[in-house]
């Protein structure tokens, strides 16, 4: 067999010598759209991340399996894929951990005020004429924390936020979930919590979910974290809402990634921004390389078949 990976930077550094078992491995740290063909033309297994895969690669090539590094699909053409007998696998349930650690690692960063302590005690505590300097911040304790997408990532995030003493609501974006554990409320009520965080897929029921209609519910003072996707949250209409509604937000996904130059939020004061990486710990990273490695042995070894596709 012959493996190519395509865009093995968006995976850190990650040891990939594993598959090397199965045969000839090529690693390709980053791939462009006018080089997908030529690398991947002899190749039986194509292991990607967001290199896309479409009726056009599949037609010029050869390949028996693609082996998508991530959850999402949509940078596949699944149904093509199909119709010539390529098998396609993603991977899920790595990065619940990983995601659920960095909402947090938000919410206590803004509600704490870090990056403004952090900055006093660096450049003027040394100034002080008491022991401690003391702006206002509020316990998460007792607050209501409205979740947006109640699937494996949102029901970690709302059991942490249960130890800290906070009342779980949220919304179903599909209309399927009725999880009893929890207190499902229309769109609505979710954003006049005083956390709210996205858990949601990118579809059509959610696509410009958060937008001018309804980004005014948010309160002065609370918070919205978005580790769902880009695209659920319009940016135009949350970067002339944010600052003048005095909310926080903190996020993770943008409609375009990287994040373009012109991009409203960047000029957003209320708003803690980092690249993509809610899913990336060491640990979930590693997972998800072996249950990649798990699905191209189990391809190789015949457990997947044309009745599978």
């Amino acid at each position: 067999m012959k493996l190519v990976f395509l865009d093995a930077l968006t995976l850190g550094d990650i040891d990939l010598s594993s598959f090397e078992k199965f045969g000839e491995v090529k690693i390709y740290q980053t791939t462009n759209k006018n080089e997908t063909i030529d690398r991947i033309k002899d190749a039986d297994i194509v292991l990607t991340n967001k290199v896309i895969i479409d009726k056009y690669v599949i037609d010029n090539s050869s390949i028996k399996m693609v082996q998508i590094l991530a959850t999402g699909m949509n940078n596949v053409d699944l149904e093509y894929a199909k119709q010539n007998g390529i098998f396609v696998k993603n991977v899920a349930g790595y990065s619940t951990n990983s995601v659920a650690q960095l909402t947090f690692a938000m919410v206590l960063n803004i509600m704490n005020k870090i990056n403004y302590y952090d900055n006093y005690s660096k450049n003027s505590y040394s100034q002080s004429e008491i022991f401690t300097h003391i702006i206002d911040f509020n316990e998460l304790n007792g607050k209501v924390w409205g979740i947006i997408g109640l699937g494996e990532i949102g029901k970690k995030v709302a059991k942490i936020a249960e130890t800290f003493g906070c009342k779980i609501v949220y919304y179903s974006t599909s209309g399927k979930n009725n999880n009893s554990d929890y207190k499902r409320v229309e769109l609505d009520e979710v954003l006049k919590s005083d956390i709210i965080s996205i858990h949601a897929p990118l579809n059509d029921n959610t696509k410009n979910l958060l937008n001018k209609n309804n980004l005014n519910l948010i309160k002065e003072k609370a918070i919205l974290i978005n580790m769902g996707r880009g695209g659920i949250v319009n940016e135009k209409d949350l970067a002339e809402i944010i600052d003048k509604n005095q909310f926080f937000a903190g996020f993770d996904v943008f409609t375009k990634e990287p994040i373009s130059k012109d991009n409203p939020l960047l000029n957003v004061k209320n708003i803690l921004l980092t690249p993509h990486i809610a899913w990336a710990s060491v640990e979930a990273r590693e997972k998800l390389v072996k249950l990649a490695y798990k699905n191209v042995e189990d391809f190789i070894n015949g457990k997947y078949n044309a009745k599978t596709l």
